[in-house]
C-alpha cells in the first residue's frame, strides 16, 4: 500500500495498526538504496537488516518496533543509507544530533534533508594522527627494511585508552593523495567514523616492496614461484606486533587484532591469520588473489571465535566471486569460522579491481569486524 506523504500517520491511525512505536520519515533526497534506522537498541550498526526502514512513497519510510521489543527509555537514533559515509546530515551539510524520544508507541515524524556522499564532508580536526613510526624498520627475517606507519585516533593524545589494531598492507594506497594506483582515502573515512564515536582504531600500515611486492606476498610455492611470505608473516607476528604493543596503548588481545589488504596483500592476510589464528581474530579480505595458491590449507583454528569480512567485485575477473564463494565455504567447512555469522560475504555486481572500490568497503569492514557487537 502506498501512504500520501503527507497524510500516511492519519492513515496509519486509520488502519489501526497494531500498538508500538512507529517511525515515520521524509527525506528531501531519495534514491533507490535502503534507509536503515540505528541506534542505542541495536549498539548503533549501520547495516542491521533488521531495522531497515519501508520505503512506503516516494521519499517516505517507515518503521515498526513491536510491543514488545525491549526499547531503552530514551531511545537514540539517525538515519543512514547503510554505513556512516552515507548518514544523515541537515540543510546546511552539518552533523545532526541524536534524534530522541521517550516514547514506546504511537507514532514519532523525522525529516532529512540531505545524505553525506563519498564520506563528504569530513572535519579535519578528527582526521587520525599520521605517524610515521619509522622509514627504514627493521625487517630481520627478509634483511631488509620498511617505512611503517601509525594511524591513531585523532584525540590519542588527550587519552589513556587503550585501541583495537588492523594491520594493513600496501601502505603507499591507503592515505596517500599523490598514490599512482589511486587511494583507499582511510584517514577521511576514520575521521568521519570518530566524529560518529565508532571506528577509534589504531592501524597500523606497512609499505610495500615495491617491485619485489609480489614475491613478498607470495606465500610458498605457487603459480608464481616460490614466495617470501612465510617469512613477511613472521616479521608481521615476531617482530612488529611486539614493537607496536609496546609503544603505543594497544588491546593485544586476538579478539582486537586484525589484518587486511587487497589483492596480494589480501592473499598474504589470509595466510597470516591461517596460520597465526592465536594472534590475528579479525581478517578484512579484499579481493584477494586466491587463484593463486587455488588449494590454501586450512587447519582447525586455536585460540577462539575469527571474524572474516570478504569483499569481492562483479567486474574484477570471471572467477573472483566464485573464488571468495569457495573460500568462504571451505572456511564454513573446516571449523576455522565456527558460526556462519563470523563471516560477511559483500559482493559488488559492478565492482572493478582497484583503491576506488576497496575504499568504499573499508569503513564497512572496520564497523563489522570491530564495532557489531552483536555479532563479536
Amino acid at each position: 500500500m502506498i501512504f500520501d506523504k503527507t497524510h500516511f500517520s492519519e492513515d496509519l491511525i486509520d488502519n489501526k495498526i497494531e500498538t508500538g512505536l512507529h517511525i515515520i520519515l521524509t527525506t528531501d533526497e531519495d534514491d533507490s538504496r535502503p534507509i536503515y534506522i540505528s541506534g542505542n537498541f541495536n549498539d548503533w550498526r549501520t547495516q542491521d537488516k533488521e531495522f531497515v526502514m519501508e520505503r512506503v512513497g516516494t521519499g517516505l519510510y517507515h518503521f515498526k518496533f513491536k510491543h514488545d521489543f525491549p526499547l531503552p527509555e530514551t531511545v537514540l537514533y539517525k538515519f543512514t543509507k547503510g554505513d556512516w559515509s552515507a548518514v544523515e546530515i541537515d540543510a546546511n551539510g552539518e552533523r545532526t544530533e541524536n534524534r530522541s524520544t521517550n516514547q514506546h508507541t504511537g507514532i514519532q515524524k523525522e525529516h532529512v534533508f540531505r545524505w553525506r556522499k563519498n564520506w563528504l564532508p569530513f572535519k579535519q580536526n578528527f582526521l587520525p594522527q599520521i605517524q610515521l613510526i619509522s622509514d627504514e624498520f627493521e625487517i630481520p627475517q627478509l634483511n631488509t627494511t620498511r617505512k611503517v606507519w601509525a594511524l591513531l585516533p585523532h584525540d590519542y593524545d588527550n587519552s589513556t585508552e587503550s585501541y583495537p589494531v588492523m594491520y594493513l598492507q600496501d601502505a603507499q594506497n591507503l592515505f596517500n593523495e599523490n598514490a599512482k594506483f589511486g587511494n583507499w582515502e582511510i584517514d577521511k573515512k576514520l575521521a568521519v567514523m570518530s566524529e560518529y564515536k565508532v571506528g577509534k582504531i589504531i592501524v597500523i600500515a606497512v609499505e610495500h616492496a615495491e617491485g619485489g611486492r609480489i614475491q613478498e606476498y607470495n606465500v610458498g610455492k605457487t603459480v608464481l614461484g616460490k614466495g617470501l611470505g612465510k617469512k613477511y608473516i613472521k616479521f608481521l607476528v615476531e617482530t612488529l606486533k611486539p614493537y607496536v604493543d609496546s609503544n603505543f596503548r594497544t588491546k593485544k588481545e586476538r579478539e582486537f587484532t586484525g589484518i587486511g589488504g587487497s589483492s596480494m596483500g589480501a592473499l598474504v592476510s589470509i595466510f597470516s591469520g591461517l596460520r597465526h589464528p592465536e594472534v590475528f581474530g579479525k581478517l578484512m579480505i579484499f579481493s584477494p588473489s586466491l587463484w593463486v595458491t587455488p588449494k590454501i590449507k586450512i587447519k582447525n583454528k586455536e585460540g577462539g571465535s575469527t571474524k572474516i569480512y570478504l569483499y569481492a567485485g562483479g567486474d574484477e575477473s570471471e572467477t573472483m566471486i566464485e573464488h571468495v564463494e569457495t573460500f568462504k565455504k571451505r572456511m564454513l567447512e573446516n571449523d576455522f569460522v565456527n558460526d556462519e555469522m563470523k563471516i560477511n560475504l559483500s559482493i559488488n555486481k559492478l565492482g572493478k579491481h582497484n583503491e576506488t572500490y576497496w575504499s568504499d568497503e573499508f569503513p564497512k569492514a572496520i564497523e563489522w569486524l570491530f564495532f557489531n557487537t552483536k555479532d563479536n
